[in-house]
């Protein structure tokens, strides 16, 4: 027998929303119940439990995707499940098809190493405030950088203080004296040994992180490997990544040749070269390195974030990883999996035609404004009329707001919003933060847009009829 699912929505929304669903021809049954409320985004958990009186006989609800509320309290005080559906409407059909095999990123493969590079001029706080911060965006392991000829008096201390945190903890260095300090210390790992200086894996308990004894020399990796295979101890190996047009795409070639002469040897690859490297978007970057990552079976990276371009490249590469991982489990492209990574542009930045839109407008009748993006531009209406442009000072002319700052500010904000979105190819909703991805925390974004609306204008006292005398919510309304 199908499922029977009870959509809820508001009067604007209600005869879309029938559309929609009807479009789709679903394999599920459903009812949609208009809660008595104009704005769909004003519903809210409470509101819900107080207007909504039968669910016939569904077996589970679908409210608005930006109505507010614990729907999880929700569905136990009125005994049937609740759930946010997606923002706009035209995605629902793409909701549905994917519901039943959305991809499961709480796995993944690669290991991320981020590196504090300039551990020897940090105190012991801020080493921490780093490592927490790294570990956050998805840090495995937390990388002491050493500097050339500069000394590290307190490596010990920080080594000590990163591991009473739980951390694991890898030291980088070329210097072998280094190297022992770290090791002896309690390191995880070191960065990094090879052939001339593996004595220094005889002193510690540490795992090793091998490199070429000289650049390049993919046989004096082998000889270092077969020793420490010879001993039975672990180790992770890393052919060196160079940068571009400095042998990058030759350091390609030697990580396939290493995975192919050692099938079963644990690879690292140190990824800064290209991500600091490199003037561009690091969000790409990464997802193409944790691709070649994922076809080569390489088992860690090493991330930094030193240049300001690269000051997400952690997040980045946990992202990353993740999608790759899923997609290469499930024999797919790494498309349609997850958005984390789409910072820039979005799949489908427009969901409504300018006909759409105008066929919105015509169904307005107060004088709050709305604001849309389509292909054409920038649209802002209301009941009296709709227009269109590319640019908000085209616009600003003709709202009628010049003798009213707070309601002037509050349009040009969202306005300028929906400019950059409509330039980019960007999903815009109004009195909601742009999404920019893992570059962008979302707890920076939430700044409540009705602080700057002016109470005692139309859009205030339109919230304070509609919504039951409810504080003021995102309403998709300006």
């Amino acid at each position: 027998m199908a499922e029977h699912i009870l959509f809820l929505t508001g009067k604007l929304a209600e005869r879309q929303l029938r559309h929609v669903l009807e479009t789709m021809r679903p394999e599920f049954a459903y009812t949609v119940h208009q809660l008595g409320l104009k704005v769909a985004a004003l519903m809210t958990a409470d509101m819900i439990q107080r207007r909504l009186k039968d669910t016939f006989g569904a077996d589970w609800v679908m409210v608005p995707g930006r109505c507010r509320g614990d729907l999880e309290a929700l569905s136990d005080a009125m005994g049937i499940r609740f759930v946010r559906g997606p923002e706009e409407l035209k995605d629902l059909p793409a909701y549905f098809g994917k519901a039943r095999q959305k991809p499961d990123l709480s796995h993944y493969e690669v290991a991320i190493f981020a590196e504090i590079t300039d551990a020897p001029h940090l105190d012991i706080d801020a080493i921490l405030r780093q490592a927490r911060d790294y570990r956050q965006d998805g840090a495995d392991v937390i990388d002491l950088g050493c500097l050339p000829s500069t000394p590290f008096p307190h490596m010990e201390q920080a080594i000590a203080a990163l591991k009473a945190e739980g951390f694991k903890v890898s030291l980088d260095s070329l210097e072998n004296d280094d190297l022992l300090r770290g090791g002896k210390a309690g390191a995880d790992f070191l960065l990094s040994l090879h052939e001339d200086s593996l004595w220094i894996a005889d002193e510690v308990a540490s795992t090793p992180i091998l490199i070429p004894a000289k650049h390049g020399d993919l046989d004096s990796l082998d000889r270092a490997i077969a020793a420490l295979d010879a001993k039975g101890r672990d180790y992770l190996v890393d052919p060196i990544l160079d940068p571009i047009h400095f042998g990058f795409t030759d350091s390609l070639a030697r990580y396939h040749e290493t995975r192919r002469r050692h099938p079963q040897a644990k690879i690292l690859m140190g990824v800064g070269n290209l991500t600091e490297l490199t003037h561009a978007d690091t969000a790409g970057m990464n997802a193409l390195l944790l691709g070649v990552c994922s076809e080569l079976n390489v088992s860690a990276i090493l991330a930094t974030q030193v240049s300001q371009h690269a000051r997400k490249a952690v997040a980045e590469a946990d992202a990353a990883r993740r999608i790759m991982h899923a997609a290469h489990r499930l024999g797919t492209l790494p498309k349609h999996i997850d958005d984390r990574l789409m910072a820039l542009h979005e799949p489908a930045p427009f969901p409504y035609s300018p006909d759409e839109i105008a066929e919105l407008q015509r169904d307005i009748h107060d004088p709050s404004y709305r604001i849309q993006i389509s292909n054409a531009g920038l649209h802002i209406f209301n009941r009296d009329g709709l227009h269109t442009a590319a640019s908000p000072f085209e616009l600003f002319p003709k709202l009628g707001v010049e003798n009213d700052g707070g309601h002037a500010f509050y349009l040009g904000v969202e306005l300028a919003r929906a400019e950059v979105a409509w330039q980019l190819g960007k999903r815009y909703a109004q009195d909601e933060p742009l999404r920019w991805g893992c570059a962008v925390r979302p707890a920076e974004e939430q700044v409540d847009p009705h602080a700057y609306k002016p109470a005692g204008s139309t859009l205030q006292k339109k919230h304070e009829t509609e919504a039951d005398q409810q504080p003021p919510l995102p309403t998709g309304e300006g």
